[in-house]
């Protein structure tokens, strides 16, 4: 288990949720984690406006929500993903709209400046927001007021702001994609979050928390680490990030024999699984893929797991989600089934949530 002092955070949920695209867990064991957590609680009781960039999965909502809890206030925090909306639902989910306002507004609803009053609206993926949309947005930040769509009448608002990106928005706003006056009113503290590979100390860490989290739902005792597999998990360069890991995890203690994860059971991105004991899938001549699942499925099957099919089906579409970075319409076309039956199937392991599911909706 991570040791107690090291800084953890997590969601308050996280027992409950299943891999999806975002970073479940961030820990303060490497010295630059360390010094980050220092700057964040330091710029926390203020009232900046906070603009976190990093790469995809470091942890950045985890970051904004510790921001918020340190910080003075006592409203909601409300987490936006500004790249789940399509562009004609985007400024009314942000801002609200009143009743006619368009085809389909049968009633008034509030945007999430409203719902966030008092509190903290974190906006995600704010790099790939329109520009016409960044103009409102600016004007918001400027006057602390919101104009539903259909409505002449401003509403007072009392909201922080954190944004996060993953996109260079410097280069961005040489390209003429984002606006420089806007850049500049969400970059007040800028915070970088560095990507896993660039704090190592924090990757054991985070793999003794997901080995608790993932073996008490599959039903396992104590889980141990070999010596070998640790120096796998730390010389891997993790391009997909704390989420990349929570993967590998789990599937490791799926694989995994005897209570110890070994190298075999580890399956890094750019390294075939290696042959062995252990339960890892045992390369063929042919390197076939196929070939190596139906003899893991065979190790699986001769084995005592319990739930096997539910198993099976969450670690199919899980890493299918993963590997399509959260596009339904990608993910569902990879795996030859309809959007709808793929809906169902991420609503029931929880990887769609209903503020960002709301975007895909006609």
């Amino acid at each position: 288990m991570t040791a107690p002092s090291v800084k953890l955070l997590a969601f308050p949920n996280a027992g409950e949720l299943t891999l999806s695209i975002r970073a479940k867990a961030l820990v303060f064991s490497d010295p630059l984690s360390q010094a980050l957590l220092r700057q964040i609680e330091r710029l926390a009781p203020s009232e900046a406006t906070v603009l976190i960039t990093g790469e995809t999965g470091t942890g950045k909502e985890l970051l904004a929500r510790h921001i918020h809890e340190q910080s003075s206030r006592h409203g909601p925090f409300i987490a936006v993903n500004c790249g789940a909306f399509s562009e004609n639902l985007v400024e009314s989910e942000l801002f609200g709209h009143e009743s006619g306002a368009f085809t389909g507004a049968q009633q008034a609803r509030a945007g999430w400046f409203e719902a966030a009053d008092g509190g903290t609206l974190f906006l995600d993926e704010v790099g790939d927001m329109p520009l016409a949309l960044q103009v409102k947005l600016l004007r918001v930040l400027q006057e602390r007021q919101v104009v539903r769509l259909g409505s002449r009448k401003p509403i007072p608002v009392d909201v922080r702001l954190v944004a996060a990106t993953n996109v260079d928005l410097e280069r961005a706003v040489d390209a003429g994609n984002f606006r420089h006056d806007l850049y500049y009113r969400l970059a007040v503290a800028p915070v970088a979050l560095a990507p896993l590979r660039e704090r190592r100390g924090d990757i054991l860490p985070l793999v003794d928390y997901f080995i608790d989290v993932y073996r008490r739902r599959l039903g396992l005792g104590t889980v141990d680490v070999s010596p070998q597999a640790e120096q796998a998990l730390l010389g891997h360069d993790w391009p997909g990030n704390i989420r990349e890991l929570e993967n590998v995890v789990h599937y490791a203690l799926i694989m995994c024999r005897r209570q110890t994860i070994d190298v075999a059971d580890l399956r890094l991105s750019g390294r075939p699984p290696l042959p062995g004991s252990g339960g890892g899938i045992r390369p063929t001549g042919d390197e076939d893929p196929l070939a190596g699942l139906e003899n893991a499925l065979a190790c699986l099957i001769g084995s005592d797991r319990e739930n096997l099919h539910d198993t099976v089906n969450r670690l199919l579409i899980t890493q299918a989600f993963s590997h399509c970075q959260g596009n339904q319409v990608r993910t569902a076309k990879r795996l030859g089934i309809s959007r709808y039956t793929l809906r169902a199937d991420l609503k029931r392991l929880g990887l769609i949530e209903p503020h960002r599911e709301t975007a895909e909706q006609p």
